[in-house]
């Protein structure tokens, strides 16, 4: 009989410990997003004014800079909310297909689509990003640019700890990430 309520014991704990674990990841990765974004505020601030729009780019891949995912659709959206709780004004904005950025002599810079909806919006600033895969995280930079020069007046950098639910944000291959990330 002990070792049966034992069992129980053991079975209702751990039910309530996957939830609980998995907000508390949740969490996290929104927390980290907006501590990324209340960096890029603070670095920014005074040379943005909370009067004019800001745009925002999805985040892309930085090995494949035409190439997104879940997650950087996410942090996107997650560091505008940000900006916006900030008092900011951000255009809604979502593209289809569209190359947010693109390689030029080495280094990144802002598309002619980007700079020119940037301009008709009358956007000071465009806010971009990419994210970068490894075996235990997910780097992931922001920037803060003007879109008329492409010059960069914020910038970021931070990781998110890879987890299941991150490696399916961005493969969306749910049996490779099943395999390697068990915790829930």
């Amino acid at each position: 009989m002990k070792s049966l309520r034992s069992l129980l014991l053991t079975f209702v704990l751990a039910a309530c410990a996957g939830p609980g674990t998995y907000e508390a990841v949740s969490t996290a990765v929104i927390a980290a997003n907006y501590r990324a974004a209340d960096a890029l505020i603070a670095i920014a601030r005074p040379g943005l004014d909370a009067d004019k729009p800001i745009i925002i780019a999805t985040l892309v891949d930085i090995d494949d800079l035409e190439r997104s995912s879940t997650l950087g659709r996410y942090v996107s959206e997650s560091v505008s909310a940000r900006f916006t709780q900030g008092g900011y004004k951000m255009v809604e904005m979502k593209f289809q297909n569209a190359v947010y950025m693109k390689r030029g002599e080495g280094e990144l810079m802002l598309t002619r689509q980007i700079r020119e909806i940037a301009s008709s919006h009358q956007a000071q600033a465009v806010v971009v990003g990419t994210y970068s895969r490894a075996s235990s995280a997910v780097f992931i930079n922001l920037k803060v640019v003007r879109p008329e020069s492409n010059i960069v007046i914020a910038a970021q950098d931070y990781s998110l700890r890879m987890n299941r639910d991150i490696c399916m944000m961005i493969t969306r291959d749910e049996r490779a990430c099943a395999e390697r990330w068990r915790e829930y």
